[in-house]
């Protein structure tokens, strides 16, 4: 798609409206991790260092459209400052008199935090007047909150109809990012989808065996797949009413030229505790007292192979029960491969979903990956196929 970026904009004494994600942990009234603050900076500064007023708006929690004292997006204001290496100032209210006399106060160049959007009911229901009364703080919004694209609300989609609308750079990365992996990717083009169910991850599926060549299935979805096909599991995970569907998905890619692939060997146990005793089996050889808890090392080395032939891959879930060693081997393995593979320059890697996240730290790869979102249901929804309002609004006409 073609959008407008920050570069497109003239700054100069104008006032930047800037939808934010900033809705990050807290331990005590203070931020405990700063990484999607850190993530918007170069947004910031760029505007800042242009001339620009800089206004964030954002959400935090689920106030329910009431204020609630303990979500105020104010115990933030240390983060930002810490962040931005510059003083933030803060409005008690996103509409109204507070947050035009805060703007009214800025210089070029500064920074101001508005109060929580979802204070108002109008942010959630896309009121036309709350969004009016946000666009007439600012001269031009900008969106960098791709992780609530997927949501058409008023500070994500409502302001984006009233004011000039670009993407920020966090935006603007997410957006290539992914256009990268399924909108005109190099091929081939293998996804990897783990996790514990298929029921939860239809459409994703449904998406991805026409966009994709190779498709792998890990963790209990895998088990399903395995159920579909006839082969006993043991006690593992799986949605055993979901066989049918499973079965409809493997002759649809089929027929399509998608090639799934599913374990060929298993790691089993009879508890799932860290250190358990556990084997290795065929993918047709689990004990009837046994669950499976991660994909065996034939299994690894033919997705290491597949990777190694594939110019783009696109990660989403782990292979197995990665929380607990020794069932993170595949998950552990198969990430590092990729992250070898990319920092090659031989495969673009993107990933997302919170799980995916989690084990990516824990291999330790991130960084090597070409992109990992952290966008979580937004991210879903691209992979889904699915238009995204925040998104849509800020294509090019």
């Amino acid at each position: 798609m073609a959008f407008k970026t920050l570069d497109d904009v003239e700054f100069q004494d104008k006032v930047a409206l800037v939808r934010v994600d900033i809705n990050v942990p807290l331990e005590a009234g203070r931020v405990s991790d700063a990484t999607r603050i850190k993530r918007i900076v170069p947004t910031l500064t760029h505007i800042s260092d242009a001339g620009g007023k800089v206004v964030l708006m954002a959400h935090f929690g689920r106030p329910k459209g009431q204020p609630v004292p303990e979500m105020s997006l104010a115990q933030l204001v240390p983060a930002l400052e810490a962040a931005l290496g510059k003083p933030v100032t803060f409005a008690e209210n996103c509409i109204g008199g507070p947050a035009k006399r805060a703007v009214a106060a800025l210089e070029s160049g500064q920074v101001l935090l508005l109060e929580n959007t979802r204070f108002h009911e109008g942010e959630e229901k896309n009121d036309g007047h709350f969004a009016a009364s946000l666009a007439a703080l600012g001269d031009v919004f900008v969106n960098d909150a791709f992780s609530a694209a997927h949501r058409a609300h008023a500070s994500t989609e409502g302001i984006a109809q009233l004011l000039p609308a670009c993407a920020g750079r966090l935006m603007e990365a997410e957006l290539n990012a992914l256009d990268a992996a399924l909108g005109a990717p190099q091929r081939p083009v293998a996804a990897v989808v783990g996790g514990a169910k298929v029921s939860t991850k239809l459409d994703l599926l449904s998406n991805l065996i026409t966009r994709v060549d190779h498709l792998i299935i890990g963790g209990g979805m895998a088990n399903t797949f395995l159920v579909a096909q006839g082969i006993e599991i043991g006690t593992s995970l799986a949605e055993r009413d979901m066989a049918e569907t499973a079965r409809e998905i493997m002759e649809k890619a089929s027929d399509i030229g998608c090639m799934i692939h599913l374990p060929q060997d298993i790691v089993v146990a009879r508890e799932f505790a860290a250190g358990a005793a556990n084997e290795t089996l065929a993918a047709d050889a689990c004990p009837a007292d046994a669950m499976i808890l991660d994909a065996g090392p034939e299994t690894v080395a033919a997705i290491k192979e597949l990777f190694a032939n594939c110019k783009t891959l696109v990660w989403n879930g782990p292979l197995g029960a990665f929380e607990i060693a020794p069932f993170d081997t595949a998950t552990m393995a198969a990430a590092e491969h990729a992250a070898t593979l990319t920092r090659d320059g031989q495969l673009v890697s993107v990933a997302g979903g919170g799980d995916t996240v989690a084990a990516l730290n824990k291999a330790g790869v991130s960084e090597a990956f070409s992109y990992v979102s952290t966008a979580g249901g937004a991210f879903l929804e691209w992979m889904e196929g699915k238009t995204l309002p925040g998104v849509a609004v800020l294509e090019r006409e």
